[in-house]
């Protein structure tokens, strides 16, 4: 068995997404061998050393990774786990899957529909949501009232939010009702375009994401799933 870094053995195992990881390093949660761990690319090798969280063995995952698309539905919030007692795209998943630890994909609030992918493959997760890549997301948007070229430029060019100033961004008009424009980004901020739209003045009444990069949902009613055909894994699995 090749040895490989702490971080995507982590991520491999299903023990929890890179950057929930990540976290457990730096608080000092991981163990090897009964030595704490202190960087993220600390070797090890999954046959012979003792890998450990809180204590707890973390055994070498056996079964294949998984891969899901899911249409969600408004109403679902994409967590885990949910203190509030709302729905959970896991909770939607079917059975086959559930025994699975899969975790979603970035994010979509509860009151916003569309594209969601969950695995158990943290890497890929890695891939498709740390900025660097900048995997483009596109979302159907609509508003009660019309952009003004000049507010359509300020999208465009990006923002000053709360939270830092967004990326330059792709707005376009569409007929797809009730949607009235698409918005492409590749950014992940909170709840992001609903508050660019707000900084203008306008808000957003329903959002769907459509498209995560080269994946979208088409042919993929509200509240299906489906596993991603490899040729659509390979693809987002790309530098």
């Amino acid at each position: 068995m090749t040895t490989q870094t702490i971080i995507k053995f982590l991520t491999a195992s299903g023990t929890g997404s890179r950057r929930k990881m990540a976290d457990a390093i730096k608080a000092g949660r991981i163990s090897v061998n009964g030595q704490t761990v202190e960087s993220f690319t600390q070797p090890v090798n999954a046959a012979t050393d003792k890998i450990t969280i809180d204590g707890a063995r973390i055994e070498q995952k056996t079964q294949g990774m998984t891969y899901l698309l899911l249409n969600k539905p408004k109403g679902i919030v994409t967590t885990t786990g949910d203190d509030r007692h709302s729905k959970t795209v896991v909770d939607i998943l079917p059975k086959e899957f559930r025994h699975i630890r899969l975790y979603p994909v970035g994010r979509l609030d509860k009151d916003s529909t569309g594209l969601i992918i969950l695995t158990n493959d943290g890497d890929f997760t890695y891939r498709l949501t740390h900025p660097k890549f900048e995997r483009e997301k596109e979302y159907l948007v609509y508003i009660k009232g019309t952009l003004t070229p000049a507010q359509v430029a300020e999208l465009e060019q990006g923002q000053e939010l709360e939270d830092g100033r967004t990326s330059p961004s792709r707005v376009r008009v569409v007929n797809s009702p009730p949607f009235n424009y698409s918005i492409t980004i590749h950014e992940g901020k909170n709840r992001q375009v609903r508050r660019m739209f707000a900084s203008l003045g306008f808000q957003v009444m329903e959002l769907k994401r459509i498209r995560i990069d080269t994946l979208t949902i088409a042919g993929l009613s509200e509240g299906d799933i489906r596993e991603l055909a490899p040729r659509e894994i390979k693809a987002l699995k790309r530098d």
